[in-house]
C-alpha cells in the first residue's frame, strides 16, 4: 500500500476524496462508531486481515482521518477513534448507504 503521507493530493475534490476513502475496508473503518481497539476493529470488519487493518489505519493515521492513542500500561493499550474532519465524511457515507440501499432495491425490482 502506498503512503499516502507524502503524495500530492488531485487538484479535483472529488478525486482527493476518492484517494482518502476509496477502498472500501476505509469506508467501513469509518462506519465503526467511537473509538475501538484493534481486536474490536478486527471483529467488526469482517474479513479483514490484521495486516490490511494496519496499513489502512497507518495511512488514515498519516492523513489526519484518525487518531491513534497509546496508553502507557502493560500490556499496551491502543485505541483508535475518527478526528474531527474524519467524522465529517460520515453524512458523506450516510448518503453512499442510501444509494446503496436505493440500488439494492431498484435491481432487486427487475
Amino acid at each position: 500500500m502506498t503512503e499516502l503521507k507524502y503524495l500530492e493530493l488531485p487538484p479535483c475534490p472529488v478525486a482527493t476524496t476518492a484517494l482518502l476513502i476509496g477502498d472500501h475496508w476505509k469506508i467501513l473503518i469509518i462506519l465503526l462508531n467511537g473509538t475501538k481497539r484493534f481486536g474490536e476493529l478486527t471483529k467488526g470488519l469482517d474479513g479483514i486481515s490484521n495486516k490490511v487493518l494496519s496499513q489502512h489505519l497507518k495511512v488514515m493515521e498519516s492523513r489526519g482521518l484518525i487518531e491513534r492513542r497509546v496508553y502507557a500500561e502493560v500490556p499496551v493499550k491502543v485505541e483508535y477513534s475518527l478526528t474531527d474532519i474524519g467524522w465529517k465524511l460520515k453524512p458523506l457515507i450516510h448518503e453512499m448507504w442510501q444509494w446503496g440501499e436505493l440500488y439494492k432495491s431498484i435491481e432487486a425490482n427487475k
